[in-house]
């Protein structure tokens, strides 16, 4: 067999989240077993590396941010080079890229919420889960204020997002202080009038999407009592739940029908067989006016629900019974949509890029030669971070591929992109900036009255300014 002919390649990476440091990562490795050599940058528009696991990831989940060894591993090993508040698009165009590297890999992923395209979804009072995650997690592009007025409160979905949600809005802000949640969100939730959380599924209880140890942090949450109601039962049988892991968390649930109930200040009811119809504003809601209509903004009075039914073929059909449930904030947990790029093709419908196992091609099915994808942006968002790895992995053999057989455009210009931004004037971050930033945050945590793995730095000058100050930028 005939060896492959070293590499030498120039390849930047828009998104420094878990795809893109994966995909980086990867593409070390296979550019080596060529014997070539490979210069890979990975840009994103934050200051810090990490995207969602560091922005989507719910502060008390310490075991799922573990990845975060792994992920610095891979970046601290130098074959990647961070650069990050570089915004694609904005700060340098795709094309200026294209021009410069011999290849481009978009990992931008999926950080808005999808729509939930029903009547009244646009009052005050109704939001998306993203823009909330965003803020209990410290987002530099998310107010550092958030409305938690409400004593009632809907989240709509049966995801692992929407228990993250319901479970920091039922949970006691004491509970979370030892955590890395921002001192602004702190604030905020010791503030919270919230004293009911209702989440509610399309499906019944054996089509949840979560997750069995989603599920059981949900139960363990101090002074919440979680509220069952027995007619989404009907018919459940945990035996014969087609999985493992099914049959889990419905053994959990029944579990839960189980407890005693009514002495928690605070309760988090799991609704079943819910499909959401129309957001009612508060002049709505009964014979009376349930809500206050505050500087003559129309707010959320209650959720219409049509209830659901088992359809004989593993979906759901509508029963034509109407509910109303008085509530006065909704939160959307549908689902996330893909981050496009500007410059790259994007399917608007599906919210990926377009593109055969990575490989993007444009609107009339031609490939973009040396353009790629990989993660939510190329698969859309679903699965976790093990389907991460497998898509970066098809992406890499497609472009190490490509790249061997010459179909790669040759790359314009040469010199070193930081050049160009230092002559834009781009306030970038670097690797040792992160690690600057990082040691800055974990040293407000341990002087915090209340002993912390780290305080996040939230404000995006704040977190630059730390970065910068702290590191070389040429190193």
């Amino acid at each position: 067999m005939t060896a492959p002919s070293p590499l030498d390649l120039r390849v930047a990476i828009v998104g420094a989240g878990p795809a893109g440091i994966y995909a980086g990562n990867l593409l070390a490795r296979a550019v080596a077993e060529t014997g070539g050599t490979v210069a890979i940058d990975l840009f994103d528009s934050l200051p810090a590396p990490y995207g969602l696991i560091r922005y989507g990831v719910a502060p008390d989940h310490p075991r799922i941010k573990g990845i975060v060894t792994s992920l610095h591993e891979m970046l601290d090993a130098g074959a990647i080079r961070f650069l990050g508040n570089v915004e694609v698009g904005r700060d340098l165009s795709l094309d200026e890229l294209g021009a410069r590297y011999d290849a481009v890999i978009l990992a931008t992923g999926a950080i808005r919420d999808a729509d939930l395209d029903i009547p009244g979804i646009d009052l005050a009072g109704s939001y998306g889960a993203a823009d909330f995650v965003a803020w209990y997690d410290g987002h530099p592009d998310v107010s550092t204020a958030w409305p938690l007025d409400a004593a009632s409160v809907a989240v709509i979905g049966n995801g692992n997002v929407a228990l993250d949600v319901a479970r920091v809005l039922a949970k006691h802000a004491v509970d979370l202080r030892t955590t890395e949640v921002p001192d602004n969100v702190l604030a905020g939730l010791e503030t919270s009038a919230v004293t009911d959380v209702h989440v509610f599924g399309r499906r019944g209880p054996a089509g949840i999407k979560f997750t069995p140890i989603e599920l059981r942090e949900l139960g363990e949450v101090r002074d919440v009592d979680i509220v069952l109601y027995d007619e989404d039962f009907d018919g459940v049988d945990p035996a014969a739940a087609p999985s493992n892991q099914l049959k889990i968390m419905l053994r959990t649930l029944q579990s839960w029908r189980a407890r005693e109930t009514g002495t928690a200040s605070r309760r988090l009811h799991l609704h079943f067989h819910h499909a959401p119809v129309e957001i009612l504003g508060d002049e709505r809601v009964g014979d009376e006016r349930v809500g206050d209509e505050r500087d003559g903004v129309e707010r959320v009075g209650a959720v219409r629900f049509e209830r659901t039914a088992p359809d004989g073929q593993g979906g759901v059909r509508g029963t034509g019974e109407l509910r109303d449930v008085p509530v006065q904030a909704v939160y959307r947990a549908v689902g996330y949509y893909g981050t496009p790029v500007a410059g790259a093709p994007f399917d608007a419908a599906a919210g990926v890029v377009p593109n055969v196992e990575g490989r993007v091609h444009d609107e009339d099915g031609a490939l973009v030669p040396g353009l790629y994808a990989t993660g939510w942006i190329k698969r859309g968002p679903v699965g976790l971070i093990g389907h991460t790895k497998s898509d970066a992995m098809e992406t890499v053999a497609h472009l190490v591929a490509d790249a061997a057989a010459g179909a790669l455009a040759p790359r314009q210009g040469e010199g070193d992109i930081r050049e160009r931004l230092d002559e834009l004037g781009v306030e970038y971050t670097t690797w040792p900036g992160w690690l600057a930033l990082d040691a800055y945050e974990r040293a407000l945590g341990a002087g915090h009255v209340h002993t912390r793995e780290r305080v996040k730095v939230v404000p995006r000058d704040e977190q630059v300014a730390v970065a910068r100050d702290h590191t070389l930028i040429r190193s």
